[in-house]
């Protein structure tokens, strides 16, 4: 009687707990970065930088248009958090090193959830990242739980990868998956929320059952980190981030470069459409002289022309369709 009157005791919800008594819960899960000088204790962390240069870019994922927790578990969030920011890194042909996480929450919100989302970046940047680790952040209060990312990378002497240098004859590839996060989020729009228009957890979990691949696809994507470093190190003339669907962001390498890009159809596989317009694969697009031996996983997949900021397949052009934040998703490609 004693024991579960005490655990009943225990605070539940992060309000119950308060900021000190939370990271206390959160920062024995994360593993430090092998480039952190100071880590988490102090204002601010300390992180090297080998050749005096860094990259860093941030990202925010915030309940409602960005994820759904009657969908995703906490352990997901915290992983999609860390591989939507590594790849950011890696597409400037950069090794992650660190990250920094704030995270603003309702004090209702149970205590495990941060738990959950601390694991999930853990893991994510043992399995992406390996060596790079949480340095630091910030808790607050808020009505609706968000999720706010700096990642930092180490370009080890290269030259950044940006999204300019791509030339007239230079192959199109791209690594990673293609459309696979838009056929998941689809699944889950269509059958895994209610008429009301609200997310059905239970049919979440039947939909994990019948599409495992595609659903783990939108809810804690994979992308090839390690694929970036490599690219720029094979020659890589222009490189991003696939996150918003192939085309539109295709379209940006095409508008910095001032080039066209003329994709193959046979190599974007049996549904042009969806590969095209698809976004949140975390895949990376990138040009490479031609001749050049892709790496790995890299596969071409067009190449490209004199037409500037213009879109092609197989010769005939096409819009750049795929997601924006404040529009949605426009699925048509061509």
């Amino acid at each position: 009687m004693h024991e579960r009157a005490d655990q009943a005791a225990q605070p539940r919800t992060v309000g119950e707990l308060g900021e000190d008594a939370a990271l206390a819960r959160i920062l024995p899960r994360l593993r430090p970065a092998d480039a952190a000088l100071l880590g988490p204790g102090d204002d601010a962390a300390v992180v090297a930088a080998a050749d005096g240069r860094f990259v860093v870019t941030t990202d925010l994922m915030v309940h409602g248009p960005d994820f759904r927790l009657a969908w995703s578990t906490p352990f997901e969030l915290g992983w999609k958090a860390a591989a939507t920011n590594l790849t950011d890194v890696a597409a400037m042909g950069a090794r992650p090193t660190a990250l920094v996480v704030a995270i603003a929450a309702p004090s209702s919100l149970d205590a495990s959830v941060l738990e959950g989302i601390a694991d999930g970046l853990r893991e994510c940047l043992a399995a992406l990242a390996p060596g790079a680790g949480v340095v630091g952040g910030d808790l607050t209060a808020s009505s609706v739980l968000t999720i706010a990312v700096t990642a930092f990378g180490d370009l080890e002497g290269r030259p950044p990868v940006t999204r300019s240098g791509a030339r007239p004859g230079d192959v199109v590839a791209h690594a990673g998956a293609r459309g696979d996060a838009a056929r998941g989020l689809a699944l889950l729009f269509d059958e895994a929320t209610d008429a009301s228009g609200e997310p059905d957890s239970a049919a979440v979990d039947v939909l994990r059952d019948r599409h495992p691949d595609l659903i783990v696809a939108q809810l804690a994507p994979s992308p090839p980190v390690g694929a970036g470093v490599a690219a720029a190190a094979g020659g890589a003339t222009s490189m991003l981030d696939v996150s918003d669907g192939l085309a539109r962001d295709a379209r940006r390498v095409a508008q910095a470069s001032g080039v066209g890009i003329d994709f193959s159809a046979a190599a974007l596989g049996p549904d042009v459409r969806l590969a095209l317009a698809g976004g949140e694969d975390h895949g990376l697009l990138a040009t490479f002289p031609p001749g050049t031996a892709l790496p790995e996983p890299f596969e071409p997949i067009g190449l490209v022309t004199d037409a500037p900021g213009r879109l092609f397949v197989d010769g005939v052009a096409i819009d750049s369709a795929g997601w924006d934040p404040y529009s949605g998703w426009d699925g048509r490609a061509g």
